[in-house]
């Protein structure tokens, strides 16, 4: 009877998320500091994510580094222990134009208490806290939507008192099969106080 209950709840939530319903998914935790028209200055605290890095255009490059990640949380690490899932996946490039792909890991575990990945192509890392500012979109995620947005994004900094510090990053909050007028995803770049 269990097996088939859990069975029950895993059909319901993949259901769920073709609406867009991210019932029970943890995010990492923020608060808003400022809001500059659409976009949400906010602040992150400390975190603990797994990722990987891989080459190839931006889609596929996203596609094989979730793989690489769920296998980790599936189990495929020390201990072949399970991780809850968490939203969103991220991806941005590195100084070699390569993408890294990362899972935020639940904010309850500590670096002592993750097992270490079975993939040596994974690592597992420590996240400063930091501030982003961060716009979000519904629709399309091909890169050239992610492009655009990213260039609304930092179009929005220039005299607002916030100054980009790094590239931007994209975040992924829903599966491939979520509508595409209900997914949430944000572009996201790490930003400074500067005086105006």
């Amino acid at each position: 009877m269990r097996g088939i209950m859990a069975i029950l709840s895993s059909a319901l939530l993949a259901a769920c998320s073709v609406i867009g319903v991210r019932q029970g998914t943890e995010e990492p935790a923020y608060q808003v500091s400022a809001t500059l028209g659409s976009v949400q200055i906010r602040q992150y605290a400390r975190r603990i994510a797994a990722e990987t890095v891989v080459s190839g255009d931006a889609q596929a490059a996203r596609g094989a580094g979730f793989r690489r990640l769920a296998g980790y949380i599936f189990g495929a690490n020390q201990g072949g222990r399970r991780i809850a899932m968490t939203a969103p996946v991220a991806q941005a490039r590195d100084a070699e134009g390569r993408w890294v792909i990362r899972f935020y890991l639940p904010a309850a575990l500590t670096m002592a208490q993750l097992p270490q990945p079975s993939d040596p192509q994974l690592r597992l890392v420590e996240v400063p806290a930091q501030n982003f500012a961060v716009l979000r979109f519904s629709g399309d995620r091909s890169p050239a939507a992610v492009a655009e947005r990213e260039a609304e994004l930092l179009a929005a900094l220039p005299a607002s008192g916030w100054e980009a510090e790094t590239e931007p990053v994209a975040w992924f909050y829903d599966p491939p099969w979520t509508l595409p007028w209900l997914r949430r995803n944000e572009v996201a770049v790490e930003v400074v106080r500067v005086d105006t």
